[in-house]
């Protein structure tokens, strides 16, 4: 209950505009989605942190949005965060991995087995998510404010054909991330990974520069892929966090109340942009919206078992590989954490 009502707490304290005072306290936040707060789950959660903060702290703190990208990629936004010359973002793993690359331990695919259990090992206060945070944090001098899914599981689009099995992927061109585990994912199925970054991926799908590209539904909406992409096939085959960095120094200089402030908010934003990717999935907005305009078919589980078998040994030996001992024991950590908590569903 307690989940429910901070959620609620923090959507309904966002919709009002927080009172006009002259600031002591300014924090940038960046983010590549919309800043709409039903469109996108950073959306939501940047419009619940304004909102708490600002109210919260009288005014004292301002803090200043920065949605679509507006600042850069994201890998250059986490520079300017790490530098202070912006002093929080939202990331997705590609962002990230080229700060701290073992967040690609994530990227086993069909390690998770459903959105219950994603949730609670991608959070920032689980057993995995402790190590996973002091470790991002210990090597890269970030604050970490929130870690959360993406969006929810990754599915696959195009503009030639359904997949349907793992020989449907045979040759097509996917849009990655530009990370070595997503690369072999898709190799791995007979795909050709395409890596670019996310300002150029609509144009890449419009102009044949790839064929497709595996994001979550809410994404896949958000970006109108349905309007350059024909085929939706909804193989769950992996789930990807979001993690919101701060300034450490930036967050160090803050006073005892601002900290518990800003922690606080930013607690609630995650939890609040959680609900949001599930409320998007479940909506309108997400899923039927697609399927209005492109041909969706899902990968029934017998299938996902093969493509399971084809790419996850993969992934794990180049997760060994690149990363050593530091990556098998981050991703012994990971999948023994999914195994505890799906012992409990």
């Amino acid at each position: 209950m307690s989940f429910i009502k901070n959620v609620t707490l923090g959507l309904a304290v966002a919709c009002i505009s927080a009172q006009a005072y002259a600031a002591d306290v300014t924090i940038r936040l960046a983010h590549l989605n919309p800043d709409d707060p039903f469109k996108s789950h950073s959306g939501a959660m940047t419009a619940v942190f304004k909102s708490l903060v600002e109210s919260n702290s009288n005014g004292a703190i301002e803090v200043q949005l920065f949605a679509n990208g507006q600042l850069g990629k994201d890998n250059e936004v986490i520079d300017q965060v790490r530098a202070g010359l912006v002093e929080s973002t939202i990331s997705s793993s590609g962002g990230i991995a080229q700060h701290y690359p073992l967040v690609g331990v994530f990227d086993i695919p069909f390690a998770f087995p459903n959105i219950g259990v994603a949730s609670r090992v991608m959070h920032k206060d689980s057993a995995f998510g402790k190590k996973f945070v002091a470790d991002l944090e210990s090597k890269t001098e970030l604050k970490v404010l929130g870690l959360l899914d993406s969006g929810g599981f990754f599915a696959f689009s195009n503009s030639k054909k359904p997949i349907t099995s793992v020989a449907d992927m045979e040759g097509l061109r996917i849009r990655t991330m530009t990370l070595p585990t997503h690369e072999a994912i898709v190799s791995s199925l007979g795909g050709q990974p395409t890596p670019l970054p996310w300002a150029e991926v609509y144009t890449a799908l419009q102009t044949g520069v790839a064929d497709g590209q595996m994001n979550p539904v809410p994404v896949i909406a958000f970006a109108k892929f349905d309007e350059v992409q024909k085929y939706l096939s909804i193989t769950n085959h992996v789930i990807t966090p979001y993690v919101w960095t701060m300034n450490k120094d930036f967050y160090a200089g803050l006073s005892d109340e601002h900290k518990n402030l800003v922690n606080w908010a930013a607690e609630v934003a995650t939890e609040s942009g959680r609900a949001m990717s599930r409320v998007i999935e479940a909506s309108e907005s997400g899923l039927p919206a697609l399927a209005a305009k492109m041909e969706v078919n899902v990968v029934p589980p017998a299938e996902q078992q093969k493509f399971a078998e084809v790419a996850q040994p993969v992934v794990r030996a180049l997760i060994e590989e690149k990363y050593g001992d530091e990556g098998k024991d981050m991703l012994d950590a990971l999948l023994n954490s999914i195994s505890e908590e799906k012992a409990k569903f």
